[in-house]
């Protein structure tokens, strides 16, 4: 038994699809049709499964869609760095003890990462 069944199937792991959807859509910078999705996604899928992905993305809150013709045109509801703050943001609410996490967090990152956060908590203290 292997340790990544879906790779050796040449399966793309959980959640890898939707990331790529919606890098397409920030690589965009404007709506785009599904159509256009499928051309920015590896692996050539098919045009119903970015279909069936920007679906569950709007059911999901994190795309907005509006008709355009026969179709849509689909958006993301948050940039990048948005979409990566409310997932971090999401995984410290999971947790119990929030103190623990975030000095886990801090205590991990690179010399330049340390000197951005408080850079930022200092800005944000003075705002």
């Amino acid at each position: 038994m292997t340790d990544d069944g879906a790779a050796t199937a040449g399966r793309r792991a959980p959640g890898e699809l939707e990331n790529e959807v919606l890098a397409a859509l920030w690589a965009a910078g404007a709506p785009a049709t599904a159509g256009t999705v499928r051309e920015q996604v590896t692996g050539d899928p098919a045009y119903t499964t970015v279909l069936t992905i920007l679906s569950r993305l709007h059911d999901k809150g994190l795309v907005t869609r509006e008709r355009a013709g026969r179709g849509y045109l689909y958006s993301p509801v948050r940039d990048e760095a948005g979409h990566a703050a409310a997932g971090m943001r999401a995984l410290l609410e999971r947790g119990s003890d929030r103190a623990a996490v975030l000095a886990r967090f801090v205590s991990e990152l690179g010399t330049e990462d340390e000197e951005i956060l408080e850079q930022l908590l200092r800005g944000h203290k003075e705002g």
